[in-house]
């Protein structure tokens, strides 16, 4: 494909980083970096200028004299092993989801984050615009978690999850508990939320008088995490990628 336009987004204006990262190709970041050390043309132009709008219809974007075009679109699902943060890299050289991407040819990016003590679900693609639908606040997509926490809590605490609890960035919406088990000083259950803040599940338990031992994410949207291996990679399907894209599983609602 020699130029970028395609559908209703060629009239689109975007900056020209943003452009050639929504070719799946790399990051907005990589995309900066090669624009100022004038790598890229536009219409046989050198460009230095990441911040330049422009529009998709016509234009000729090249990287080092090779005319750029959209990759394919890939989407996967990593069980990602405790230990292992969501980053490209690491100053201190501690292992990173990118260890677990050997082989993987086409350039893609983390959809959301894990924090480093969780394990479980991370989604990745180079479809910026899929992944941004994820991603978004109002999208209230539902992630759920298998936690394990001591102290154990009780039904005043279970019900204040459930109707949300005050954060210091602001109140939570409400959580959904389920599959409760009471052990000796520590229960483990799973929890639903519809955010995605940083530390949220640990801040929360924090918040009703407990803290979390174990953190594994089970579940976005439609998408499970299922039997696959600590540290494996799948591709979605075609139905979860399409799931995902119209907004994921129905939400669920009180008593249903």
């Amino acid at each position: 494909m020699g130029s970028l336009s395609g559908g209703n987004d060629g009239a689109q204006r975007r900056t020209l980083e943003r452009m050639i990262s929504r070719l799946g190709l790399c990051s907005r970041a990589s995309a900066r970096e090669f624009v100022l050390a004038g790598r890229v043309t536009l219409d046989g132009r050198v460009v230095r200028d990441p911040d330049l709008w422009l529009r998709a219809a016509g234009a000729r974007l090249e990287l080092d004299g090779r005319v750029l075009s959209a990759a394919e679109a890939v989407y996967l699902a990593l069980h990602k092993p405790k230990g292992y943060l969501t980053t490209s890299s690491d100053p201190k050289q501690r292992k990173t989801v990118y260890d677990l991407l050997e082989g993987q040819a086409t350039w893609v990016a983390p959809v959301g984050r894990l924090d480093q003590d969780t394990s479980g679900l991370l989604l990745f693609s180079n479809d910026s615009d899929w992944a941004s639908g994820i991603t978004a606040p109002e999208s209230e997509l539902e992630k759920r978690y298998r936690v394990r926490a001591a102290p154990s809590i009780g039904p005043a605490a279970i019900a204040d999850l459930e109707r949300g609890v005050v954060l210091d960035d602001g109140p939570t919406r409400p959580a959904f508990v389920s599959e409760f088990r009471d052990y000796n000083g520590y229960c483990v259950f799973e929890l639903a939320i519809t955010e995605g803040r940083n530390r949220q599940v640990r801040r929360m338990l924090a918040a009703v008088g407990s803290k979390v031992q174990e953190l594994r994410r089970v579940a976005i949207g439609p998408v499970e995490l299922g039997d696959l291996p600590s540290g494996k990679l799948r591709p979605l399907t075609k139905t979860e990628v399409r799931r995902l894209r119209v907004g994921g599983a129905p939400r669920r609602t009180r008593g249903g």
